[in-house]
C-alpha cells in the first residue's frame, strides 16, 4: 500500500438475467459460487486492503441498474491499475464451469476517493 491508498466502493448491481433462472444449464447456485470466488479473488489481489461489505438484498427487490446498489464492497487500494483490475473480475470469472462469465448477471461500479479526514491545507480553529 501507498502512503494514500485510494478509497474504493465498489458498487454491485444484480441485473434481470439472475432473475431469470435458472437457464441455459446455469442455476442460482452456480452464480452465487461464482460471485463468492470473485470475491475471494479481489480480497487477494496484491494492493487490495478489504474493509467490508454490505449485503442490501432483503430490502430491495428486482435488478439494481444504479443506485441504490445491491450491494456493496469497501477497499483501501494502491492504485487505479489495481482498481481497473478488481473491476475486470467481474469480466473473467467463470459460471457454471465457463458457459458464462459473472457480468452476465451483475455489474460493477467503482467510486475513487480517499479516506473522509481533514485535509492539510485546512486550518481548525483552536
Amino acid at each position: 500500500m501507498t502512503a494514500q491508498p485510494l478509497r474504493v466502493l465498489f458498487c454491485i448491481g444484480i441485473n434481470q438475467n439472475f432473475f431469470d433462472l435458472p437457464t441455459d444449464g446455469i442455476e442460482i447456485g452456480d452464480v452465487w459460487q461464482a460471485f463468492v470466488s470473485m470475491m475471494d479473488q479481489l480480497k487477494a489481489l496484491p494492493g487490495v486492503d478489504f474493509i467490508g461489505d454490505m449485503d442490501d438484498d432483503s430490502h430491495m427487490v428486482g435488478p439494481s441498474e444504479g443506485w441504490p446498489w445491491t450491494c456493496y464492497i469497501l477497499a483501501d487500494v494502491d492504485s487505479q491499475e489495481t482498481v481497473k483490475a478488481a473491476c475486470n473480475l467481474f469480466r473473467t470469472t467463470q459460471v457454471a464451469d465457463g458457459r458464462a462469465k459473472l457480468w452476465r448477471f451483475a455489474r460493477v461500479e467503482a467510486r475513487m476517493g480517499r479516506a473522509l479526514t481533514v485535509r492539510e491545507d485546512v486550518e481548525l480553529p483552536d
